[in-house]
């Protein structure tokens, strides 16, 4: 059950006289965000503002810190996600949280149900430029499936044999909303926005010469797309660009919502 489900449960109950109102307001007490230890204050509120629930950043984190907060976090949400978990970190994680499945090649670790359906319309098409983008793009990946969106997965189609790239149209044109993740100059997205009717999210990863500037030149190029209908996130920002074409098709599903409600 979602934490809307929950929220919207609750105050049935206590509309129905089944739950005292004391007692409701106690279980409300940690809503808006509850500590934990002196390190961290989970945000429970996000997912009713924005649709999405808070995501650990593993970096910076002891694998101690984590695990405490993965198990707070698990009482409120169905999916429970930390991002650019390290193979040593999650051995120690794995022995704290139970239930913990490891992506390893997008470097997420995350408590889910048994199965995990689809809860939004439409799809998101990920393409990779070179198999070196993959971490990224499997981020990117992961994370909108974790989330509930539909995914396919085109990897290696880089401008440098553009032939791979034609040959799979069918996965552009189905898409309801792409991300592209390139590094080197970054051409990729520019290319696919050219042959794409939905948005296009570019996402610049490091991976490079020393002139690619770890990821600033795919960045520019990106930026500086000629194709309309682009829009870049942050180097390697793979979950960045999942939630934004998340929010997109949500935003789309709302406004088909509203359109059939008139």
């Amino acid at each position: 059950m979602t934490q809307i489900e929950t929220l919207r449960s609750l105050l049935e109950a206590v509309a129905n006289g089944k739950v005292h109102p004391d007692v409701a307001l106690d279980s409300l007490k940690d809503l808006a965000y509850e500590s934990v230890g002196e390190f961290a204050k989970i945000d429970h509120h996000r997912q009713l503002r924005t649709g999405f629930p808070e995501v650990i950043w593993g970096p910076g984190k002891t694998p101690e810190q984590i695990a405490q907060i993965m198990e707070v976090m698990r009482q409120r949400n169905p999916v429970v996600m930390a991002t650019r978990i390290e193979p040593a970190v999650y051995a120690v994680l794995q022995s704290k949280v139970r239930g913990l499945h490891y992506y390893e090649l997008a470097k997420i670790c995350a408590i889910t149900p048994p199965t995990i359906e689809p809860l939004f319309g439409g799809e998101i098409g990920i393409l990779s430029a070179g198999t070196a983008d993959l971490p990224v793009a499997e981020e990117a990946a992961v994370t909108a499936e974790l989330s509930g969106f539909r995914v396919q997965r085109l990897w290696d189609v880089g401008v440098a044999g553009i032939h791979r790239l034609l040959s799979n149209r069918h996965l552009i044109e189905s898409a309801s909303v792409l991300i592209v993740v390139a590094g080197m100059e970054g051409a990729l997205p520019s290319v696919v926005a050219g042959l794409a009717d939905c948005p296009v999210i570019a996402v610049p990863t490091s991976i490079g010469y020393g002139a690619s500037f770890g990821g600033l030149a795919p960045l520019l190029t990106m930026l500086n797309s000629c194709a309309a209908g682009v829009g870049v996130v942050n180097i390697d920002n793979g979950f960045g660009a999942a939630v934004l074409a998340g929010q997109i098709l949500r935003t789309a599903e709302k406004l088909r919502m509203a359109s059939s409600a008139s």
